[in-house]
Parts: structure tokens; C-alpha cells; sequence
């Protein structure tokens, strides 16, 4: 769901800023033993910029990137949770929600606007360090952008009122209960606890506690606006088409004016070490122990920042790292490890994790966990582990190198780099250190930091401990501190005020927009291998990358009904070995090439993926070949993916949307329909503890088979030189004599039967509602009204179901509605994550947006004027990757599309209106038909349930159906 509110955790360093841009590289293809160089890769990478200011202290950067008409417009703000003062914890998050609910010349929803001029990749977060942000937008759109950006940097207060504090505050507070509901929920509050004192800048969550947001007032919004939004304290970032005179014009034109404000000052940040070993134990309803440790190190402008995070990635982030070698696929004692730092602008953490196999003992792991470490950190990594680290980073970066915007995209590497670093071009030297830093580098910094004592924590499975979930909407609807309203300009005591802004921009009406593009979508062409496996290709030169996708006619609706869980875990076992390379070599081989190979399956396709540089292409074609040809599904390894598998079910069954996804599809489609299972296709327990390497290899025969296989590709390569590589591996495809599978459809979804099916989740502040039905007809209907229909009902930020229980009531984070197309059949999917106490009246509110907008409220002409201009103008910027365009081919095959069909949607979309769309939605949709799944505390939420008039089936956790099994009725509850 589209959302501007998400809070988000800073990246480790050798992920935080990948997307970079790339000089073309001139290099010679390799051989099947000659790889590129990390260091030749980094030499090439650049992000051209310029850089100016204005008067009243606002810094600018400019990167020109004319491959799409789109330009990112992104904004950072010095200020983070680490300068919350005490008792006032979550306020710069909080804050950062009301810049999207109005300013004094856009009184509306920020997304209103940004809707109807096709923004997209539009967010905003809040971390301990700063607040950022950020849109793409069509490049004829560039100064409705500036215009909004503009106006809620100096003229916010003016649109902030006491209604829209309380709204907030109970959104964000159900942000916190939607993280909090989370199995290991709790942790980052013991990590922050446990390292650091509580009156440390970084020593509180950025969500911050409930009593401190139900105690924020509007005295506080307004001295946090004038003490930290400022100009002076913000990098205005614009990527894309673009050039640097017309964004000079721009920016001045709607920023020149906005005053300065005062000078932030800086916060002075130390290091702490604990005294001694600090061992901690949590208790949670989770399925498996997990053991932390956890070192805070220095920030990221620190000369021990690259070392550190090159250790942790070798440590626990490469598929070959030492934790994972080790622990898990050697002695066995853990089902998943990781390790990274946490890198943020002052202060960082070195942070391990490992999971407790099942049957283990967890102080038998934690003992070998700290044993590894200890030597790790004396002893350092090898020269060839760190290679393969910056190997596998570089190459990651630049294949991010196409987006200018979102989070992570070129214009955020700019940004991050001259708030953090006063440079822009910062990630230049990071991908130096990281070409060149030496194991001794490592281990001296491993040795520095990671000798000093750990603060060890252990969450094991049980009743969660005590939990405060202070605030409510009841309590956040109250006024706080008897303030109604205030000036526009209110400056709290003590603060200089900010004079009014005076400008010579009319800010009574929007920007005129400019003329907006086509999407121009890259041809498709297509050939024939000599075995009849058709290849399809969308040649892209401005990266030396391919993607490519092998995709199978399988799919997730192919696993036996009497074997559930048979296709997750053969895919899984594929990057397992294979006759000739074992799983270490095969991991170690990826690292090397700076290649990826991934598995994974939709309900009706099975896919193996493979991202390359291109000058590496043949010797990672080589690899995925072997993977895909020659699996070995050997018993030793077999009986560790098992475990894990195993684990990862079990870890499902104690997450509220995990449980959910586990029942609501078996609940609506039918135990015996192929759709019939549960949404991550992980399986029956049971049935994954009884496979055989001879069932997984007999599943392999009958799906994953050159008669069942399309190829897809994106990329620097030409057609005639892929299919010559292709046909020299796949060509000769052996047949076997197995024959092909067959998916049996003729099973129909049963009548539906509308009912609540409550699992009970004791504990849980939050209940996690899935409501919908199986609709007729098949995905390769033309469901386009209905489509742009559900977009108005529940499928955008502004959709009814969001904006009712979300932006009016202030229950949920974000609730939403799907159209799941498939195939063979498609079905309407709800989903709304509540606070427990308003389960019912969310179901009842639901029910009644859904009802009314099917008879009596239908679509308006502001609806569908939003609806059909954000849907035109946002196409352009939809296929800026290589990623979304491989996507959108394998969709377009799927249901039997021409490639060029998102090039006729324009049209299509200008021809839509509101009647069409009202007949699409009622023809499909009934909601006397819904069935609803909820997860929940029982004692909470069933007397809410009661009053709904439907039948309630309840569920205990433990027993949550793996396949459609049954649920208890209530004795005679709910059934009024």
C-alpha cells in the first residue's frame, strides 16, 4: 500500500548507498575462469552533480539523468530521534506524519496532488539522525513538486490544528502497536536499553513510548517546526531530467523566500562500552530461540566504519559467510544466522544473530556463537573473503544504478552524503575503502571494537512479558493542555521567531502543469532455442547487467495436495549442490562473479532468477545451468534445508499476517482448489518432515523441465549473443521420461460462506483482519475498470477503507484492498492490521465503505479524475528499472498480453469513467459474500465479533490450519 509514514531502519554501510550511477564500462567479456575486477567496476562508478545555495541557507544538489522523463525530488532535514528531548520521545516521527496532512496554501492530503500528477516511489521516514522526503514525479510535473515540498517547509503551521494531532498520534501509535505485534517485536527496545543510558541521544526508539505521544500538544508541533525545519537545516535534492539552470530558476522561484530559521546545533554523541558482559532474556511468543549480541562501534564518517561493516558482511551477510559455513549447514546448531552493522551518522552497532535449531540447546550455541566470535575478531577474515565481499557489494550497487528516486535511488546517495558527511560525492571513497580495504584492516578493527564486553540477549518461546500499550484513540481524542488553536506562526518560549515568509509566488492555486509522456516500454524480441524454450529480451545498454528469469509452468498451485510443501522445498534444495559443486561452492562462485541466483514461485509460476554483470555473463550462465540441470538433493543437506524450512513454518505460525495468510486463502478458495493453500506456499510440517530427496527430485523432473520453460531477460546483451549462450546450455536439455505435471483446476472454490474465523493470538495489541472472495471469471479477463474501481475503494493511500480507518478514525497504520490475479481465478482480498479494541467496529466500518460504495456512494467525479490522471502520468515512471520491466513481461506472458500492452493503457485510461467503473464493481464484488479471517487476543476482541451478526469459528494459535483444516464454531457466539 502506497504510504508516506513508514519508519525505516538505516541500511548496514555496504548496502546504504547502492544506487549509484555508472560510466559505461569497456571490458572485455569474460571467459569461464576470468572475472571483472571489484576494483575496475568501482574506478567506473560515478554520479555526475552540481551544487548551489540560496541566500536563506537551503543547499541544493542537481544530478541530470535524461533516460526517463521523471525527476526525483527529495528533501532531507537535520533532525532525527536523537534530538528529541527527554519526555518527548517519537515527536520528530510524529512530526513527520503531519507533514503530510496539510499546509497553509495545500490544506488537503498531501497525496491529494501528488496522486494527479502520477508521483510515485512518494514516502517520508523518520531515523535517529534525520527526516527525509521524497517523490518521482513526471518531469512536467517538476514544480507542483517544488510548489508542495516548498509550501510545507515554510508555511506548514498554518494547517496544523488539534484534530490533526490526535488523528496522527493515534496512527503512529498503531504504527508502534504493528511493530510491537511482531514475534521478537520488543527487541530493538532491549538492544537500545541494554547498550546505552537512557539520556544518550541515540538511547530511544525512533517510534518513541506511548505516554510521550499521547502527551505531544500542539506547543510542540509548533516548536519543533520552527526550531528544525528551517532551510538552513535541509538538503533539497532533484535527480533526473532535469538540467541545473532550470533547477536554479525553480528552486528560488519556490523556496528563495522561505526565511531562515535558527541554527541547529550539533549533538554531541559518545561511544559507550559496558562495564562487564551484560546477558539479557526476553520471553515472547515466538517459535525458536534467538540469540543476540550485540557492540556499539563508531559512526560512519568514522575510519573504522568500512573495516567494521566489511567484517559483519563476512561474518553473517554473504550466503558462504563464516557464521552460516559454521553453525548452520556444518555443526548444524543453528537454522539461520546473520550479521551486520547498523551504521548511523554518530554511532553504530555491530549486531549477530543466530536462531536455535530445533532439539538444540540453546546454551550450546551461544557458547560456540561466542567462541566463533572471539576468534573471528582476533584472527580477522581472509583475503579472499573480503574480496568476495567487496565483490558482491560493488556489483549490488550497480545494479541499483537505474533509479534517480525512492529511498535508496541516486538522489538519496547524494543527499545522505552531504547531510552526513558535508559531501555529496562521500560514496566515492566508501567504494574505494571497500575496493581496497585489506583483511588486516579488518581484523584490526574487528579486534578494537569487538574485545570490549557484548550485551548478549536471549528471546525464547513463552507468554510474552508484560507489555505497555498505553494510548488509545479514546485517550487521543482528548485536548492537550487545553489548547484549541494557535497563531499560524506560534514559536514556543524561548525560541527566536521565524519572520513570515514573503514571496512573489501566488501560492492561492497550483503550478500548471506541464505536458506528460507515454511510457515508451523497451522492445521486446524474442527467439527459439533449438529444445522449442522460447527467450524473450529487452535490451538495456546504459548498465552492464542482465536479469533474467527461467520461469516454469508450476507455480505454487503444482504442489501436491497430498504432499503440501513438496515444491517450496525442492526450490530450496536447488542451491544446494549440484554433481559438481557443493552449497559452499556454489555460494562462493556467486560472491565471486558478483552475481545472484534466486528461486521463488507465484501460484502459478515457478521461477529461477539470475542477476550478472555482463562481463562476467558466461560464467555465471554457467552456474545457473548446473543449478537448474544437475541438483543433487543430497540427504545430508536435505536434512538441514528440512530444518530450517521447518523453522521458518513454525516462525509463520507465530506472525499475525504469517497465520492469517495460512488460513484466509485454504478459508475462501477451498481445500481442494490448487489455490487452496496457504499464501507462502511453505506447506504442511508434517509433510516437509517426511520428504525424501527422491520425492523432491521426482517434483523436479515433472515441473522444472524445458517443455514447461520460458526464459525472460533485461539487459546489455544482444538477442543473437544470449540465445548463443543459452542454446550451449540449455539447448540439450535431457528429457526425461517422467511426463509433464498436470495442475487439476477442475476443483471450483466452494459457495461462499460468510463467517469470522478468529484465531486466537493472546498478547496481541493489534488484530490483523484478511476479508474477501473468489471472484469469476480468470486474470486474463480484461479487469481493468475493476482495477481503477478497487484503486478508489481500497487500493491507494487515498482509497475509502484508508482514509476511513486510518486518517479518520486513527484505528490502523494503513488498511488496503487487492484485486489477486491470477491465472485461473482471481479473488478480492481486504487486509487491515487494527488496534485490538477496535476489531469490530473496523470489520463493521469495512463492511459498510464496501456496501455503500456498491449501491448508494459511488464513484465521484474527483475520485475518478484522481484515479484515471495518477494513473497516466505515473506510467512513465513505472518501468524506470530493469527489474519492473522483467516483471511486466513475465505478467504480460502470463496472461496471454502483447509486450507492448502497458503502452495502451494510456489511451484506455482517458476513455474510463464513472459508470463504467461502478458497473465493474458491483458486477464483481458482493459483500454478503466475504469471509473474514482475524487474528487476535480472544478475550479482547470476541465480544466485539459477537455484535457483527456473523458466525465466529474460533481457532487456537497452535492449531492455525496448514491447509484448509477446520475451525471450532463458537458455541452459539456470533450467530445473532
Amino acid at each position: 500500500m502506497p504510504s508516506a509514514l513508514l519508519r525505516r531502519r538505516a541500511l548496514p554501510l555496504l548496502l546504504a548507498l547502492a544506487p549509484l550511477a555508472l560510466v559505461p564500462l569497456a571490458l572485455a567479456p569474460a571467459t569461464a575462469s576470468a572475472q571483472v575486477d571489484p576494483a575496475t567496476l568501482v574506478s567506473k562508478v560515478d554520479i555526475p552533480y552540481s551544487q548551489f545555495s540560496l541566500k536563506n541557507g537551503l543547499r541544493v544538489i542537481v544530478h541530470t539523468d535524461r533516460k526517463a522523463p521523471v525527476v526525483a525530488v527529495a528533501v532531507w532535514y537535520n533532525v532525527g530521534s536523537k534530538h528529541e528531548p527527554a519526555g518527548k520521545t517519537g515527536f520528530a516521527h510524529l512530526f513527520e506524519h503531519l507533514m503530510f496532512n496539510g499546509s497553509e496554501h495545500a490544506p488537503g492530503d498531501y497525496f491529494e496532488p501528488m496522486q494527479q500528477i502520477g508521483a510515485t516511489d512518494m514516502n517520508g521516514t523518520t531515523w535517529f539522525d534525520r527526516t527525509n522526503y521524497y517523490q518521482t514525479v513526471p518531469t512536467g510535473a517538476v514544480e507542483t513538486a517544488l510548489f508542495m515540498e516548498s509550501d510545507r517547509m515554510g508555511y506548514l503551521l498554518g494547517g496544523v490544528d488539534q484534530a490533526k494531532l490526535d488523528n496522527q498520534r493515534g496512527v503512529v501509535q498503531n504504527e508502534k502497536r504493528q511493530g510491537d505485534n511482531q514475534p521478537y517485536g520488543m527487541v530493538e527496545y532491549a538492544q537500545l536499553a541494554g547498550l546505552l543510558p537512557a539520556d544518550h541521544p541515540y538511547g530511544h526508539s525512533t517510534i518513541g513510548s506511548m505516554k510521550d505521544l499521547d502527551g505531544a500538544t500542539l506547543d510542540d508541533v509548533r516548536a519543533w517546526f520552527t526550531g528544525h525545519y528551517g532551510p538552513n537545516n535541509a538538503v533539497l535534492v532533484l535527480a533526473g531530467d532535469i538540467d541545473v539552470k532550470t533547477a536554479k530558476r525553480l528552486v528560488t522561484k519556490y523556496f528563495g523566500a522561505i526565511p531562515r530559521g535558527p541554527a541547529v546545533a550539533p549533538v554531541k554523541v559518545d561511544i559507550p562500552a559496558l562495564p562487564a558482559r551484560k546477558d539479557i532474556t526476553l520471553k515472547d511468543r515466538v517459535a525458536t530461540t534467538r540469540l543476540y549480541r550485540w557492540w556499539t562501534v563508531p559512526g560512519l564518517n568514522d575510519p573504522d566504519a568500512t573495516p567494521l561493516a566489511i567484517g559483519a558482511h563476512v561474518l553473517g551477510g554473504l550466503a558462504s559467510s563464516r557464521l552460516d559455513n559454521i553453525l548452520v549447514k556444518g555443526e548444524q546448531l543453528a537454522v539461520s544466522v546473520t550479521a551486520q552493522v547498523q551504521q548511523l551518522a554518530q554511532l553504530g552497532f555491530f549486531e549477530v544473530t543466530a536462531d536455535v535449531k530445533p532439539g538444540v540447546d540453546p546454551a550450546v550455541l551461544a557458547k560456540r556463537l561466542d567462541e566463533i566470535l572471539a576468534d573471528y575478531a582476533a584472527k580477522g577474515p581472509t583475503a579472499d573473503e573480503v574480496r568476495r565481499v567487496a565483490m558482491s557489494d560493488v556489483s549490488a550497487r550497480i545494479g541499483a544504478l537505474e533509479q534517480v528516486g525512492d529511498g535508496g535511488g541516486k538522489a538519496a546517495v547524494l543527499g545522505q552524503g552531504l547531510l552526513y558527511s558535508n559531501d555529496p560525492g562521500r560514496y566515492k571513497k566508501e567504494l574505494a575503502e571497500i575496493a581496497s580495504t585489506t583483511p588486516e584492516r579488518v581484523r584490526a578493527a574487528l579486534s578494537k571494537w569487538l574485545s570490549r564486553p557484548v550485551l548478549a540477549l536471549s528471546v525464547v518461546p513463552g507468554a510474552r512479558d508484560e507489555y505497555d500499550d498505553a494510548g488509545s484513540s479514546d485517550s487521543a481524542s482528548k485536548t492537550r493542555s487545553g489548547i484549541v488553536s494557535a497563531p499560524a506562526h506560534y514559536v514556543a518560549e524561548g525560541e527566536q521567531p521565524a519572520p513570515t515568509a514573503v514571496t512573489d509566488v501566488d501560492r492561492s492555486k497550483f503550478p500548471t502543469v506541464g505536458s506528460f509522456a507515454n511510457v515508451d516500454f523497451p522492445t521486446v524480441e524474442t527467439a527459439t532455442l533449438s529444445n522449442g524454450v522460447k527467450v524473450h529480451l529487452a535490451r538495456r545498454t546504459g548498465l552492464p547487467t542482465l536479469r533474467l528469469a527461467l520461469s516454469f509452468d508450476a507455480g505454487k498451485a503444482a504442489d501436491p495436495k497430498d504432499a503440501q510443501g513438496t515444491q517450496a522445498l525442492t526450490l530450496a534444495m536447488l542451491k544446494e549442490g549440484t554433481a559438481r559443486r557443493t552449497s559452499i561452492q556454489i555460494a562462493e562462485e556467486q560472491e565471486r562473479l558478483g552475481a545472484n541466483i534466486s528461486v521463488g514461485a507465484s501460484l502459478d509460476r515457478t521461477t529461477v532468477s539470475l542477476y550478472a554483470l555482463t562481463p562476467n555473463l558466461a560464467p555465471s550462465l554457467d552456474l545457473l545451468a548446473d543449478i537448474v540441470l544437475n541438483p543433487s538433493f543430497d540427504a545430508k543437506e536435505l536434512e538441514r534445508v528440512r530444518a530450517g524450512m521447518l523453522n521458518a513454518i513454525a516462525q509463520e505460525r507465530t506472525d499475525p499476517r504469517g497465520l492469517a495468510r495460512r488460513t484466509f486463502f485454504p478459508a475462501i478458495y477451498g481445500p481442494d482448489h490448487p489455490y487452496g493453500i496457504g499464501a507462502s506456499g511453505a506447506g504442511d510440517p508434517a509433510v516437509v518432515a517426511k520428504l525424501t530427496s527422491q520425492n523432491l527430485a521426482s517434483f523436479h523432473r515433472k515441473w522444472l523441465r524445458a517443455d514447461t520453460a520460458e526464459i525472460f531477460a533485461v539487459g546489455d546483451v544482444t538477442l543473437a549473443d544470449l540465445t548463443a549462450q543459452l542454446e550451449s546450455r540449455f539447448g540439450a536439455w535431457p528429457m526425461t521420461r517422467d511426463l509433464p505435471g498436470k495442475k487439476d483446476f477442475s476443483a471450483a472454490p466452494p459457495p461462499a460462506r460468510p463467517r469470522i474465523i478468529l484465531i486466537d493470538r493472546p498478547q496481541s495489541p493489534q488484530s490483523m483482519i484478511y476479508g474477501g472472495m473468489v471472484l469469476s471469471g480468470t486474470g486474463k479477463d480484461d479487469l481493468l475498470d475493476l482495477t481503477a474501481a478497487n484503486d478508489i475503494l481500497g487500493g491507494s493511500f487515498l482509497a475509502r477503507i484508508n482514509m476511513d480507518l486510518r486518517e479518520n478514525k486513527g484505528w490502523s497504520y494503513g488498511a488496503y484492498s487487492v484485486l489477486e490475479r491470477n491465472a485461473q481465478t482471481n479473488a478480492y482480498v481486504i487486509v487491515a492490521p487494527v488496534q485490538a479494541d477496535r476489531t469490530g467496529d473496523s470489520i463493521a466500518a469495512i463492511r459498510s465503505i464496501v456496501t455503500d460504495f456498491l449501491s448508494a456512494k459511488g464513484i465521484t467525479a474527483p475520485e475518478l479524475e484522481r484515479t484515471v490522471n495518477g494513473a497516466i502520468r505515473e506510467l512513465p515512471g513505472g518501468y524506470e528499472t530493469s527489474g519492473a520491466v522483467l516483471a511486466q513481461m513475465q505478467r504480460d506472458a502470463l496472461l496471454g498480453r502483447p509486450f507492448d500492452y502497458v503502452e495502451s493503457l494510456a489511451a484506455r485510461y482517458k476513455d474510463q469513467s464513472a459508470p463504467a467503473l461502478d458497473a465493474a464493481a458491483r458486477a464483481a464484488l458482493d459483500p454478503a459474500k466475504i469471509i473474514w479471517v482475524v487474528v487476535g487476543d480472544k478475550a479482547v476482541v470476541m465480544p466485539q465479533l459477537a455484535k457483527l451478526g456473523l458466525p465466529v469459528e474460533i481457532v487456537p494459535q497452535a492449531d492455525a490450519p496448514d491447509s484448509g483444516g477446520a475451525a471450532k464454531p463458537a458455541a452459539n457466539e456470533g450467530r445473532k
